[in-house]
């Protein structure tokens, strides 16, 4: 808010402060404040973890430090039937160990942005575009024919990077749960260089030809379905789940299942503990379920400009 308007709003509510000890206060002519024109809200954390021995030191172990940070951030707006949505979902942790190095632990980059009109109170049409990516390059750790420890890279930067414009319909009974419905959601993978993962990941990285770096899905569906609640005034939960499937392998061994899940408690002001974990499984990657999971501890911070909706 500006200065000026401040100091408008405090003049005001002294006024009616003083004017309510003589006067009875008429509920009919007191209005709640407007609402923002953007509903603007974010959670951000970081952690660190170190260990630190002596060279003489009986009890085992390594000198290990470890890093991790996660924000999401969400800017909406809401005009009529008329709504535009956007969010921000990042999450990095990596660890250093004494003879091993560096390792990366959970990684994740997600960009979304919806538009949507309201056909009714609980349903609305919807145009949306999503990025999936991460941040830094990932390795698989193994040994070689002659036993030595090895590191070969499979993934980077937009290595891969999911691109997905949808269009359908999104259901949201209430403000914590909404889901989107897109039978039309065509599918760009960005694997830039997709020849420096065949050795580990086999003849087509991630579904993309050796010597290209891109795969165009344009026949496909997408399901969308998010839960974000507090449980508590110090815990809250986020969930995400992400299908994808290609009209032209269309069979339930080839669609795409992704479960992001964030669970959040605060111990004090600004610090919260962090458990997040992400399930996997894309044909194209590996026909088992891959699934990483994180315990984090670390300052938090959050703010929103409005007030939660009663759910």
């Amino acid at each position: 808010m500006r200065p000026h308007f401040l100091a408008l709003l405090t003049a005001g509510l002294l006024a009616t402060s003083a004017q309510a000890q003589t006067t009875p206060l008429d509920s009919a002519t007191v209005s709640a404040p407007p609402a923002p024109l953007w509903r603007k809200s974010g959670k951000t954390g970081l952690g660190l973890n170190e260990s630190l021995l002596s060279t003489n030191w009986r009890g085992g172990g390594v000198n290990t430090i470890g890093f991790n940070a996660l924000a999401n951030l969400k800017a909406n707006r809401k005009s009529g039937v008329k709504s535009f949505d956007n969010e921000a979902d990042f999450l990095f942790a990596f660890s250093e160990t004494k003879g091993l190095g560096y390792r990366k632990g959970q990684d994740r980059l997600y960009l979304d942005t919806k538009f949507g009109r309201d056909i009714s109170t609980d349903w609305n049409m919807f145009l949306s575009l999503n990025l999936l990516t991460q941040f830094a390059p990932g390795y698989k750790y193994d040994k070689n024919a002659q036993g030595n420890e090895r590191a070969r890279q499979v993934s980077d930067f937009f290595a891969p990077g999911f691109i997905t414009a949808a269009y359908g319909f999104e259901y949201h009974p209430n403000p914590t749960f909404r889901v989107r419905l897109a039978p039309f959601a065509p599918r760009l993978t960005v694997v830039n260089r997709a020849e420096r993962f065949v050795e580990v990941l086999g003849d087509k990285p991630y579904g993309v030809n050796p010597g290209h770096s891109t795969r165009f899905e344009v026949l496909a569906a997408q399901i969308l379905a998010e839960y974000d609640k507090n449980l508590s005034p110090t815990v809250s939960l986020k969930a995400r789940y992400l299908l994808f499937a290609n009209y032209e392998h269309f069979n339930t061994k080839e669609i795409d299942h992704r479960l992001d899940l964030g669970l959040t408690a605060k111990v004090g002001k600004y610090v919260n503990v962090a458990l997040n974990g992400i399930a996997l499984y894309d044909f194209d990657q590996d026909s088992g379920v891959q699934y990483s999971q994180g315990l984090n501890i670390g300052i938090a911070y959050a703010f929103q400009n409005f007030v939660d909706e009663k759910k």
